[in-house]
């Protein structure tokens, strides 16, 4: 089975970002930016990383395509795709790119949906979460396309079952 750690928003925690690395023991962990690191700061190694707007002192690029175990993650902030407003910009660049699963922070509102046959995921906030207290980021595991499981846990390793649930993306 195939685990991702999705991350956001942390603006300058490290602490946090390395206990959820250790926890998780993931097989890829993905940062939507706004890490408020350089990209050679020990906490962020092996962790792939975009820009946010908060993202003064890194080198990150805008987005990631990358496909793991037959799915393709298309990862940004969202800032550029004006996510705050909707998400229909986001929509049709993953339709662009094929992407099966959407992975972008900046809102700091945790959440994820299936639409158009395409994961759209927001992990939340590791430090200021906006429309819960829980700080949040969320795991992805699969074997296949048939059960994505999709889980949210509080930094402190609780889950929160409101938010987490399975899918497929079998159209």
């Amino acid at each position: 089975m195939t685990k991702v750690v999705i991350m956001s928003d942390t603006h300058g925690l490290t602490n946090e970002i390395n206990v959820i690395k250790m926890r998780e023991q993931p097989d890829y962990i993905f940062h939507c930016g706004d890490s408020e690191l350089q990209e050679n700061s020990s906490e962020l190694k092996g962790i792939y990383t975009v820009k946010g707007n908060c993202d003064f002192y890194g080198d990150f690029p805008n987005e990631m395509i990358k496909t793991i175990n037959g799915l393709t993650f298309l990862v940004v902030h969202g800032h550029l795709h004006n996510v705050k407003m909707n998400l229909n910009n986001l929509a049709y660049y993953a339709e662009e790119v094929n992407a099966h699963i959407v992975c972008f922070g900046h809102s700091h509102i945790a959440g994820a949906e299936v639409a158009r046959g395409k994961l759209f995921l927001n992990p939340g906030s590791v430090r200021q979460p906006r429309m819960r207290k829980e700080k949040t980021y969320a795991v992805v595991k699969w074997e296949d396309k048939e059960e994505i499981e999709v889980i949210y846990y509080t930094i402190e390793g609780e889950i929160v079952p409101e938010l987490s649930f399975k899918t497929s993306l079998n159209q």
